[in-house]
């Protein structure tokens, strides 16, 4: 499974607001320029964030973004399902036994193969949560390298 610009900049972009919008909400100019991201396409992917409940928008002069909620709440898992949809490497995992999406369903050896991999993934995903990412850009900020695993 390959992770597009979508769900890849709109990581590292909630990740910002989680940094820089605890106080005040952070510009969408202010994103775009630290992550390195066009307005055009951070303002579509803050878009789905809002839709999908992650993100506020604070209109005026001051405004900007920030989170819905508390950055321990939100993980990477729902983060990227906003952006991406569906996290599974192949349709097939997410059928009951009773459906089918190939010729072979019915005898596919592999489906079990593709379930663990997807498994896995959500696993991995729904365990890493925003502030275990903000802590770590901070200390990124301050010249410490990046190399803290996130977990709980």
């Amino acid at each position: 499974m390959k992770l597009s610009t979508k769900g890849r900049y709109g990581l590292r972009a909630i990740v910002d607001i989680a940094v820089f919008g605890e106080k005040e909400p952070a510009a969408v100019s202010a994103i775009s320029e630290r992550q390195d991201i066009s307005i055009r396409y951070l303002e579509q992917l803050l878009s789905k964030l809002k839709k999908a409940g992650l993100v506020k928008s604070i209109r005026g002069a001051q405004g900007g973004y920030v989170l819905a909620g508390n950055a321990e709440d939100i993980s990477v898992g729902d983060v990227l399902r906003a952006l991406e949809g569906d996290l599974t490497p192949v349709d097939c995992t997410e059928l009951t036994d009773t459906e089918e999406t190939c010729s072979g369903s019915k005898y596919c050896v592999t489906k079990t193969v593709w379930k663990r991999i997807n498994d896995s993934i959500a696993k991995t995903v729904d365990s890493i949560y925003l502030d275990e990412l903000a802590d770590e850009a901070r200390a990124v900020q301050q010249g410490k390298p990046a190399e803290r695993n996130c977990e709980r």
